[in-house]
């Protein structure tokens, strides 16, 4: 594991949580949108990519262990949210990486502000679906032992590190009003109008960026066909297929999404 930097940065609605890994071209890596997602998903890819690039993975607003912003709101925000953190980071324009709701914000992002996006890459991302997952629809908070069990699992290659944040995810997950906050997100961006609204078909043609598209062949989440209906839609893109992998595709094959990446950030 390189280097890993837990730091905190401030932005307009409080405190927001992200790690920071390595040296070189900055890239931005998103998250997708589970109870438990954060900035911490992408740790089975950073020590590759941190030997390249300057990493900066960040809980986005809502998620992790930031301040909540108890209101309902969703892609906009969000969107708005990933710009907001590249002006406190001092960065014009930065590499973006994005998976599932993470890759539907990225693609978002290029198609409103292509000077602040110089490659792109779509893990799995949403936006091609109007459907929202039955988990998101129907949010209820995890009781601290589940919390305890997730976050254990996942911060696992942590080693002796991991039993503190763990605790810290037990603690701040739990907190009613973080559980109230992230359910009016949920509420907001699984209302079938909103996910209508910002559907990504109309928006894909005017993405300049250059874009890799990466997908599990048996992604049990967004079918394997919405990669090739966005690699159809922007020109200037490419899809990289992973064999036996399904929508994790940080988790289930690190090795091979690292490669992709680096050999198109280059």
């Amino acid at each position: 594991m390189p280097n890993l930097k837990y730091e905190y940065a401030n932005l307009s609605h409080g405190r927001t949580r992200y790690i920071e890994a390595g040296s070189g071209a900055p890239v931005i890596l998103i998250h997708g949108a589970g109870y438990l997602a954060n900035a911490d998903n992408w740790l089975p890819v950073l020590p590759a990519l941190a030997e390249r690039y300057r990493c900066l993975a960040v809980d986005c607003l809502n998620w992790g262990l930031g301040d909540p912003l108890d209101r309902e709101f969703s892609f906009a925000y969000l969107v708005d949210f990933i710009r907001e953190f590249q002006d406190v980071m001092g960065l014009k324009k930065s590499h973006i990486v994005g998976h599932s709701m993470g890759g539907w914000l990225a693609d978002l992002l290029a198609y409103e502000s292509p000077q602040r996006v110089d490659k792109l890459v779509d893990s799995a991302g949403g936006g091609m679906a109007t459907r929202a997952l039955t988990n998101m629809v129907n949010f209820q908070p995890p009781s601290s032992e589940e919390i305890r069990k997730q976050a254990s699992a996942k911060l696992k290659s942590l080693g002796e590190q991991a039993a503190p944040l763990v605790e810290e995810y037990v603690t701040h997950l739990s907190r009613p009003e973080v559980a109230s906050a992230f359910g009016k997100v949920m509420r907001h961006m699984t209302d079938p109008a909103t996910r209508q609204r910002y559907h990504l078909a109309r928006r894909l043609p005017y993405i300049t960026a250059p874009m890799l598209i990466v997908w599990g062949r048996n992604d049990e989440v967004n079918d394997v066909a919405m990669a090739e209906e966005k690699h159809k839609l922007v020109a200037n893109s490419k899809v990289h297929y992973i064999d036996d992998c399904g929508h994790f595709i940080q988790q289930q094959k690190p090795a091979e999404f690292s490669r992709a990446v680096i050999d198109f950030l280059g």
